[in-house]
């Protein structure tokens, strides 16, 4: 590693907006992962928008950058519908949650000299903590705007997991939580929420310091719940679970932007006491988002620094009306998808009424493929 050097912010059209989408590979018999990854890529042409992921069960849909969500949607429409054609011609499915119900046995890593090297840091995790994720890239005109909402967002880290919460079972047990994707990434070595930055500036110092004492090579090392991504010109999220279908995953593109639109209008002082949600101490805010992995929708948290308590539920319903004047017409379908979830079952709540249904792990997973399956058709 030589020097460090300077990171520039690639500034990109305030709300463009892109995603990445984690997809398990299984095979289309008994629905147990698959290492399909490098077949799947030899087979399937899709330019820089199919991606390898670290271990080879997995495939990613990259999207191309978009103007809105209507754009973002039909994208990703056409990515998806072409990988599962190319899937399905090799005998494999896909479906999408944060972990798979049933995998027990060591990963395989995908070949590659960067997954190789992340194989050589984190040694027996690598093959073990295998987990999908949905992450959304929100376009922005500078670092520093990208550093200062980092901060803003981070008190709204546990509404984004308990929403998102798709991985209630590990190794054919159920673990007691919505969301346990984040208890398997909490023993990784950058996992978790961001420090805060007075500026790009000192973000770019900190990002050095880590280059200097060989860390990390480049930003993209850090697997931080919210981050920068100079190279694109986004803050990235990347906190929320994979989604059982697409109209999930965008209906959380369309929460971060309207949210986002929201944090930027009520900057000033006596604008902020109306935010819903507001900084805490560390300890707490790390507090909030084991309850949210913990009891999704039913967890309760760490209000202030008082110690008032807020249930989960008020805090979801309070910044949908928060951020209600600020949401786009074709957003306010899917948030009103988002919100009806709340009191019909949000996706853990979902698997666990498969499996309370059937008794079959097994059908867990089906249940996931055939709700993409059917989605894109």
């Amino acid at each position: 590693m030589g020097e460090s050097m300077a990171i520039a912010f690639q500034s990109s059209p305030e709300f463009s907006v892109g995603m990445e989408m984690e997809f398990q590979l299984v095979d289309a018999r008994t629905l147990e992962l698959v290492d399909a990854v490098v077949p799947l890529l030899e087979r399937h042409v899709a330019g820089p928008y199919l991606k390898p992921e670290f271990q080879q069960s997995s495939v990613e849909i990259a999207s191309p950058p978009a103007r809105n969500l209507t754009e973002l949607a039909g994208s990703m429409r056409g990515l998806l519908h072409d990988l599962q054609v190319s899937a399905r011609s090799m005998g494999v499915e896909i479906c999408s949650a944060g972990t798979h119900p049933r995998f027990r046995r060591s990963a395989k890593i995908t070949p590659g000299a960067r997954y190789q090297g992340l194989e050589e840091v984190s040694g027996w995790l690598s093959h073990h903590q295998v987990t999908f994720a949905t992450h959304v890239h929100l376009g922005l005109g500078s670092g520093d705007e990208a550093v200062t909402l980092m901060a803003e967002l981070k008190p709204y880290l546990p509404v984004l997991i308990a929403l998102s919460a798709n991985s209630p079972y590990w190794q054919r047990e159920d673990t007691r939580f919505a969301a346990f994707r984040h208890r398997v990434l909490a023993t990784t070595r950058s996992y978790g929420t961001p420090p805060d930055f007075a500026d790009w500036g000192c973000f770019e110092q900190f990002v050095q310091t880590l280059q200097r004492a060989r860390v990390v090579d480049e930003v993209h090392d850090l697997h931080w719940d919210l981050r920068p991504s100079p190279k694109l010109g986004t803050l990235e999220v990347r906190v929320m679970d994979a989604q059982p279908t697409l109209g999930d995953a965008l209906a959380f593109v369309a929460l971060l932007r309207a949210l986002v639109r929201f944090l930027q209008r009520s900057r000033s002082a006596t604008a902020q006491l109306r935010r819903p949600l507001r900084p805490v101490h560390w300890w707490s805010l790390k507090d909030n988002c084991f309850v949210a992995s913990r009891y999704g929708i039913d967890a309760r948290l760490i209000a202030d620094d008082d110690g008032r308590i807020i249930a989960m539920r008020d805090a979801v319903r309070a910044t949908l009306a928060a951020i209600a004047p600020c949401i786009e017409a074709d957003e306010q379908p899917y948030l009103q998808r988002l919100a009806e979830a709340v009191d019909a079952g949000l996706p853990y709540v979902r698997q666990r009424r498969v499996l309370a249904e059937s008794g079959s792990l097994r059908e867990v997973t089906r249940s996931l493929v055939v709700a993409l399956r059917d989605e894109i058709g």
